[in-house]
């Protein structure tokens, strides 16, 4: 059938207005057309979402596996450093960095699920946290560590997950990633190796790079330390890197997956009501391998 521009009067008459089978073919098209969009839709969705559960297990090019843990032995509280090792019970009975807080992992720590978990809380007037060396003390020069996280909104905590120099001599430096309160986006944040022998401490970069989103769904964070750099990902996506090649460190580190009061927290911070969880699914570690 034609849509004439000036149809007759007979026709007009004798003949309702239709598209008929033309109508049908344009209502398939846009049908076709609606699925396109819903499909590209739901592409970018799941472009968006975390990277898969499952834990990395090889080498990847420049990189070889040395450490891998997935937490599929259930621990109760109490109980980590039993089933575990004295490593994974990490820190104990010591103030963390704002003296606010003390590192008691019998109080904090369990696994179930197959996660590690962190039950920050404030027990006998004091919060109580912990921060596990999932990997040892020995340390390495040089690596690629991946950590699957995800943490309840506890104002007054906060986490830093680091590389620490094995000699404990905070002058060859300290890279943390990610690092932020557990209310908030994470950054990274590299000390300058000496840089207190010639005044305060320095950090590269100058400026902080926050993650896109914050740490109460399920994200991937990613540190890349090699000669002169240092880079820091997000679900594979870049977040920031060092500048300055000299500062970066250049001693053994270990990894540590500390979770603590946030820095300046006091005696009304974090309140004594706030209590949850930090949960880890899986840490990975590679040695540099160029």
């Amino acid at each position: 059938m034609y849509l004439t521009t000036e149809p007759s009067e007979s026709t007009k008459s004798k003949r309702p207005f239709s598209l008929g089978r033309s109508g049908s073919v344009l209502a398939k098209v846009v049908a076709v057309s609606a699925a396109v969009v819903l499909l590209i839709a739901l592409l970018l969705f799941v472009s968006r979402e975390p990277p898969a559960a499952e834990m990395p297990v090889g080498d990847l090019p420049g990189w070889k596996q040395t450490g891998a843990q997935d937490f599929t032995i259930p621990a109760p509280l109490g109980r980590v450093g039993e089933v575990y090792g004295s490593d994974m019970r990490g820190y104990h009975d010591l103030e963390d960095t704002s003296s606010e807080g003390l590192y008691t992992p019998d109080a904090v720590l369990s696994v179930k699920d197959g996660k590690l978990d962190y039950h920050l809380h404030t027990q006998g007037g004091t919060p109580r946290v912990a921060s596990v060396v999932p990997f040892g003390y020995a340390g390495q020069t040089y690596g690629r560590y991946s950590v699957r996280f995800r943490s309840d909104t506890l104002p007054g905590y906060k986490i830093a997950f680091l590389l620490w120099p094995t000699s404990d001599d905070w002058l060859e430096g300290e890279i943390d990633w990610p690092e932020g309160e557990l209310n908030g986006k994470m950054y990274g944040v590299s000390a300058i190796k000496d840089s207190t022998l010639k005044g305060p401490a320095r950090f590269d970069p100058s400026t902080r790079y926050y993650s896109r989103t914050d740490a109460t769904d399920w994200h991937v964070a990613t540190t890349e330390w090699t000669p002169g750099k240092v880079k820091w990902f997000w679900d594979g996506e870049l977040v920031g890197e060092t500048t300055m090649p000299e500062g970066v460190p250049t001693t053994s580190m270990r990894m540590t997956l500390q979770a603590e009061t946030k820095d300046g927290a006091d005696s009304s911070s974090p309140e004594p009501e706030t209590s949850g969880h930090l949960e880890v699914d899986w840490v990975v570690q590679y040695a540099y391998a160029p």
